[in-house]
């Protein structure tokens, strides 16, 4: 083949594609602090729904008053009782009128008809703007919700529902109209759906509580669970965002406000989403389309091709790659399944440990993540060459930070379409299921030490992928 790939494509669960309603990505521009998560300290403490607090009264056509209407009951009271404060306080006195009417409906019975809709066998929560309306399934989506994910799980979707009912009451104000492109809507109900949680993360909903560490992790797995489909083109009716345009979207409205939300376009879309149709190169090589295998001589060297690529200004000394291990090392602790010491300036690698992340589930099966995450995993090693050469401590707090936001910048430069190991659909997802993970190498220090946050760990990718090395340097200088 010409040009060798990185491919990758994570089975997706095609979750709420029905959602009805009628740039720059980097993120805040002073000092992170890596100790917090957008200003907020980490917590661990408890999340989900407070102990002791009354359920919300509202009116919900056809309820049966089980657990998860009473769930979806608190957690729209929350929501409506932060948009009416919200909505005038960030658009210039514009009132925020709870919604018209509430449904539930159980799936797996009886349909009832809602927004022109048959609901029999629809398992699915949905905004509809023909008669200002919520409606969720409590018979199949939100117990699945609840019971892979916790509670919060159910509030994140219906938070994002409630992001269309602010699209619809704005009007003007929020740049939406019947010709927006469905991606744009559903960027930002994502985004003002991360509004809400910084709301909650601040102490200040009545029925929910959530800490900024386990807690918002868990928020961001939901984002990822509720992706597209890997190969989804983002021009697609109904489309909503890989899981890495999804998380970051949320991210804008946690760490900048509704403000920002409103301010997602289609000239913001067309230069930041990353969702895209697979292309012909993106064939299946025996690992699910678009994964390749980890250990294939053509593709590592592929891979540390396109890491000289990517730092070739840094002016650093690029390590050699070892795939037959690290060795022994003098000035740092071994991490797996790949290391860096910087004594001998030099990434081992353990090729069968980087395979099982690299090798995609099968349907019903456990497995790893996909070729990119395996992949990532490296990268980070080898930037921490760079921040060696750089001057940068390997071990302090924001070394961890700053290796995640180097790789997100190797990433984006195998985003261009001339670059020899490009991104497939579905990659960067991947990088989110690793970041999330509570080991996560790619956002670690050279002892394998992890941010404590996995908000702050994507961020950081995030900020590299779209604002390059320069960015990473500037701002994780501490």
């Amino acid at each position: 083949m010409g040009k060798a790939r990185v491919v990758a494509a994570v089975a997706a669960l095609a979750l709420l594609s029905g959602c009805t309603s009628v740039v720059e990505g980097t993120a805040r521009g002073e000092r992170p602090d890596p100790t917090k998560v957008a200003g907020l300290e980490i917590t661990n403490g408890a999340s989900g729904p407070r102990e002791g607090v009354p359920d919300a009264d509202l009116r919900v056509e056809n309820a049966d008053g089980g657990d998860m209407d009473r769930l979806a009951i608190n957690t729209l009271a929350d929501v409506q009782e932060y948009w009416t404060a919200e909505l005038p306080a960030q658009f210039d006195g514009k009132t925020f009128e709870p919604v018209k009417r509430l449904v539930s409906y159980d799936s797996t019975g009886k349909g009832v008809e809602v927004c022109k809709t048959d609901t029999t066998g629809v398992a699915n929560a949905f905004y509809c703007s023909l008669d200002d309306s919520i409606t969720w399934d409590r018979g199949d989506l939100l117990p699945m919700l609840n019971d892979s994910f916790g509670p919060l799980a159910v509030v994140t979707v219906l938070a994002h529902e409630m992001g269309h009912a602010v699209q619809y009451k704005l009007g003007p104000a929020s740049g939406i109209t019947q010709a927006t492109p469905s991606i744009v809507k559903e960027q930002q109900a994502d985004c003002y759906a991360g509004t809400f949680f910084r709301w909650m993360a601040e102490g200040k909903a009545k029925h929910f509580e959530i800490s900024t560490g386990p807690g918002l992790n868990k928020v961001l797995t939901t984002m990822f669970f509720i992706r597209d489909q890997a190969g989804t083109s983002f021009e697609k009716q109904g489309a909503h965002g890989s899981a890495f345009d999804r998380v970051s979207a949320f991210q804008f409205g946690f760490a900048r406000g509704a403000r920002r939300c409103a301010d997602i376009d289609e000239a913001e879309i067309e230069a930041r989403i990353t969702e895209r149709k697979f292309e012909p190169a993106d064939t299946d090589k025996g690992q699910g389309r678009g994964n390749a295998k980890v250990d294939d001589d053509k593709f590592l060297r592929a891979l540390e091709n396109s890491l000289r690529n990517a730092y070739k200004t840094s002016g650093a000394t690029f390590p050699a790659i070892n795939r037959d291990g690290a060795g022994s090392c003098s000035d740092a602790e071994p991490t797996t399944p790949a290391t860096y010491c910087p004594a001998t300036n030099q990434v081992g690698l353990d090729l069968p440990g980087l395979v099982r992340i690299g090798t995609p589930p099968k349907k019903g099966q456990k497995g790893g993540i996909g070729d990119f995450a395996a992949f990532a995993v490296i990268a980070s090693r080898f930037s921490l060459s760079i921040q060696k050469a750089t001057g940068f401590k390997l071990d302090d707090e924001a070394a961890g930070q700053r290796t995640a936001c180097l790789t997100g910048a190797w990433a984006g430069e195998a985003n261009k379409p001339t670059a020899e190991l490009r991104l497939s659909p579905g990659d960067l997802d991947e990088a989110v299921s690793e970041l999330l993970a509570d080991d996560s190498l790619i956002a670690a220090d050279v002892n394998g030490a992890t941010v404590p946050s996995g908000f702050a760990r994507v961020e950081a990718f995030g900020d590299g992928f779209f604002g390059g090395s320069s960015t990473c340097v500037r701002k994780y200088n501490r």
